[in-house]
């Protein structure tokens, strides 16, 4: 699909539901990823295979890291979607609720139609392999007149089916089509309707900077840690800190960082400790927020 046929909105919605941050439109979900570095975890399932866990698909579940980051830069908005839709349903008309499920099953129609048109080119390729099409029937004067009649049979059968690549209107139902979005045929919340900022752990600071250098994250959880920190999309990059963030101030056990450091090695890492520095001038970005700046520092375990 072409970039400018299915454009993101700016600032985008992210929608929040039960204190859960959520992406449910691909081109969203591909266009944060591709030009904010933000991975989220994918969340969705099939319904009927509810316990498989290896290929999940949309929706996106962002951390609230994620979602304030993207909030904090101007890049995107929290609204109360169960509260959006009850508003938008009731105020929906019905003749435009009919004419948005007319136009599902016009897509449904032609998704239908592909599936055919492709069903009768694998059939007649397959058909062709094992030399069933598009033979000749040899020398005319050779051929009994048994032969001649199957071959007429065989004309008048070809005669009678449906021409390859065009789909018999008839035969067709229109494949059921669940959105993924509802815009259209509901409106985008209005930015004026957003909610706070999410709360976020004591670790946000660190994910701020790190972010803002454009690494990648993925949960560090399975290491330990509170991210997987990437040099580039975790698609292509393997992950270079195993990062925890503290405060300032905290104190914490020096087996916690010697544990940390041996992980990190022995999985070709280095693991990453920082903090905001409570006691520096806050230093203003871009955007314009006013931050203080975090401290990280980065431990290798080394035989000595």
């Amino acid at each position: 699909m072409a970039p400018d046929s299915n454009p993101v909105p700016s600032p985008l919605p992210i929608s929040c539901i039960t204190g859960r941050y959520l992406l449910f439109d691909i081109a969203v979900i591909s266009h944060v990823r591709r030009t904010h570095n933000i991975c989220g975890v994918l969340i969705g399932t099939i319904p009927n295979l509810s316990q498989q866990n290896v290929f999940l698909g949309i929706p996106l579940e962002l951390t609230s890291e994620e979602a304030r980051v993207l909030v904090e830069r101007g890049h995107a908005y929290i609204v109360n979607d169960v509260k959006q839709h009850r508003e938008g349903l009731m105020e929906m008309k019905r003749a435009d609720r009919l004419e948005w499920m007319k136009e599902l099953d016009r897509q449904g129609m032609e998704m239908s139609r592909e599936a055919l048109l492709k069903a009768e080119e694998r059939s007649e390729k397959a058909l062709r392999g094992k030399g069933l099409v598009g033979k000749g029937h040899g020398d005319t004067e050779s051929v009994n007149s048994k032969a001649e009649g199957d071959a007429e049979s065989l004309i008048d059968d070809a005669a009678k089916a449906p021409v390859a690549g065009v789909a018999p209107e008839k035969k067709l139902e229109p494949t059921f089509i669940t959105p993924t979005t509802s815009h259209p045929p509901l409106p985008l919340a209005p930015i004026s309707s957003a909610l706070p900022l999410p709360a976020v752990p004591k670790s946000y600071p660190l994910f701020r900077y790190l972010h803002s250098r454009g690494y990648f994250f993925m949960p560090g959880l399975r290491f330990g840690c509170n991210y997987s920190v990437y040099p580039g999309d975790p698609l292509r990059f393997h992950s270079h800190f195993l990062a925890t963030g503290v405060d300032w101030d905290e104190e914490f056990d020096l087996l916690d960082i010697i544990g940390g450091g041996r992980l990190g090695t022995g999985v070709k890492k280095a693991y990453l400790l920082g903090g905001e520095d409570s006691d520096a001038q806050a230093e203003v970005e871009e955007n314009g927020l006013e931050v203080k700046p975090v401290r990280a520092l980065s431990i290798e375990w080394a035989g000595l």
